[in-house]
């Protein structure tokens, strides 16, 4: 009796495996293969690469080169902007203000050793610059 109750499971089993198997080979006239998905996953998709076409910063490194609060604090925030904009133009100078204190950073720099050797060449000019985690602007894309 037990031998004729699992055949007839192992049978059922065969019968019915067939149908799905075959349910997974949609062949196209022409030899292509043709996927079948719901619209709304491209939507997603699309939403996506928006999404990310977006974002413009990153997790990155800059360094301080000032900060201060009190009378006149953006006053020599903005000198120690002019001066480095003068001296390295083609590095990003930001002059930020979050209560109560002004801040300039400089660069944006992907890795902290890229960071670092920036730093070397600013310590003489700069002695109490340091490196600090920021949002940094994406690279430019040529």
């Amino acid at each position: 009796m037990r031998y004729l109750i699992l055949s007839g499971a192992v049978l059922l089993i065969l019968l019915i495996r067939p149908p799905f198997t075959m349910a997974q080979e949609s062949v196209m006239p022409g030899g292509e293969a043709g996927i079948v998905q719901d619209p709304r996953i491209e939507q997603l998709v699309n939403k996506h690469i928006q999404a990310s076409q977006a974002i413009k910063t990153m997790d990155g490194f800059r360094i301080q080169l000032f900060s201060d609060s009190g009378n006149n604090s953006k006053t020599r925030a903005q000198v120690v902007y002019d001066e480095f904009m003068a001296r390295f133009p083609e590095t990003g100078v930001y002059l930020t203000f979050k209560s109560p204190n002004y801040k300039v950073r400089v660069g944006d720099f992907r890795t902290k050793l890229d960071a670092q050797r920036f730093l070397n060449e600013l310590s003489g000019d700069y002695p109490n610059a340091f490196i600090i985690t920021d949002q940094i602007n994406l690279p430019k894309v040529d």
